[in-house]
């Protein structure tokens, strides 16, 4: 029997609208250096000071979005967010937008990006058992969400910039956030797991760095968690290489524009989306290991060979078509395994800790693209880069931890004494 559905519908819908948004922002701003300064450094430079504040506020926020409760801080990551991002374009009109204003107002997006995301991403269990589907499915579901919004938003993305201009869009995304935070605002209330977590002892510095040590201590303690953990820190710095700087020069240099850059990301979103819808359909019949290891050495290295070897826009579209059915699955298998490994009192803060290992070296990505692109050349710079991608995605075959995929759970990190009881009064 169908279960209470309007959580999850909400999330989803939620999903859709910010992240459709975070892609005209993800195009939009990139562009709008690009145009104003020429500069790839730059842009890096930008990409930089948006996701180092990601990496911060998700190391330290595990615990925060337990005290003040997932549903609030859900609306208050997009509120700030749509608020930051609408200042960027009001300041340029007004005359006054300097450099560093842009980069202090994307590093307030970053800095509220993360706990919004995990606020929303650690209630899918609970919204999936709220209406009653498997868990898997569940994930391939939110991920196949998230999926079509990227692929909404680079649709429209880069015509929308030829059509309106790089400020324009930008103010559209500010609404998408104001919506979001509608549908979180609606579709949240009275979910008990969505709000603050009640205590019995009070919040002091000494209670929170012991909570927030527990999501290191399980994460180290999971060898499956832990080889997640540090080979989606490295594909992740050069997929933002790639999206916030080595992409846009290349289109903008060799290719035909903004609306070759809307049409690669739009296929690469939407071959993603059918790859997480299918597995979500099948994913009871395969074994997750082989697949995952094989979805990440399809869906990483081969762009970076494309792009640096051809100079048209069709053979980069197939390959990133057939990546992004790749990716799409890597998404709900790492979801169903988090899910599956990390108990529910747990999961703000390890998820907290995976996003910040997982982010640990993305600013970077996108300030070293910029760097070697100005000073070894943008060919020479993505065959490195692919290289560096193919080592990195063949541990799932080198290391055995990998292979506890297809059966993970708590009981490892458990018997170590990580998995916390009902928390007494503090010593001292």
């Amino acid at each position: 029997m169908p279960g209470n559905r309007r959580p999850f519908t909400a999330v989803l819908a939620a999903n859709v609208v910010s992240i459709t948004g975070n892609a005209l922002t993800g195009m939009g701003v990139p562009w709008f250096v690009l145009q104003s300064t020429g500069s790839a450094a730059e842009a890096g430079f930008v990409a930089l000071c948006t996701m180092l504040p990601v990496v911060l506020s998700a190391v330290a926020g595990g615990p925060v979005i337990d005290l003040i409760g997932r549903r609030r801080v859900g609306i208050a990551s997009d509120l700030v967010c749509g608020a930051a991002v609408a200042a960027v374009p009001l300041l340029e009109f007004a005359g006054v937008l300097r450099f560093w204003m842009l980069c202090g107002l994307m590093a307030v997006t970053g800095l509220c990006h993360a706990p919004g995301e995990t606020a929303r991403g650690v209630l899918l269990p609970t919204l999936a058992g709220s209406a009653g589907m498997p868990l898997a499915k569940a994930a391939a579901w939110y991920d196949g969400a998230a999926r079509c919004a990227g692929m909404i938003g680079s649709a429209v993305g880069g015509v929308l910039i030829a059509l309106l201009g790089a400020q324009n869009v930008l103010l559209l995304d500010a609404a998408t956030f104001a919506v979001s935070a509608s549908l979180l605002a609606f579709g949240l209330r009275g979910l008990a797991e969505a709000q603050p977590r009640k205590r019995s002892v009070p919040a002091l510095p000494r209670t929170y760095r012991r909570e927030l040590g527990e999501g290191y201590r399980y994460v180290l303690a999971t060898p499956l968690l832990l080889g997640i953990c540090l080979m989606t820190l490295v594909t992740k710095g050069l997929d933002q290489g790639w999206s916030a700087v080595l992409l846009p020069v290349h289109v903008r240099e060799d290719l035909g524009g903004s609306a070759d850059l809307g049409l690669l990301n739009a296929l690469f979103s939407a071959s993603a989306l059918t790859g997480a819808l299918v597995y979500g359909a099948v994913a009871g019949r395969l074994r997750r290991w082989p697949v995952f290891t094989v979805a990440f050495l399809v869906g990483g290295m081969p762009r970076f060979l494309v792009a640096a070897l051809t100079g048209t826009v069709a053979p980069l579209a197939v390959t990133m078509a057939i990546e992004g059915l790749a990716f799409g699955v890597l998404n709900p298998i790492m979801a169903t395994v988090m899910y599956e490994t990390v108990p529910e009192e747990l999961r703000s803060r390890v998820l907290s800790v995976t996003t910040a290992s997982v982010l640990m070296v993305t600013p970077l990505g996108g300030l070293a693209a910029g760097f070697f692109a100005d000073s070894a050349g943008v060919p020479g710079t993505m065959l490195v880069a692919g290289g560096v991608y193919l080592l990195a995605t063949l541990s799932p075959v080198v290391f055995p931890a990998w292979r506890q995929m297809d059966a993970p759970g708590p009981a490892a990190a458990g018997r170590q004494g990580l998995v916390p009881r009902e928390p007494g009064p503090e010593p001292g």
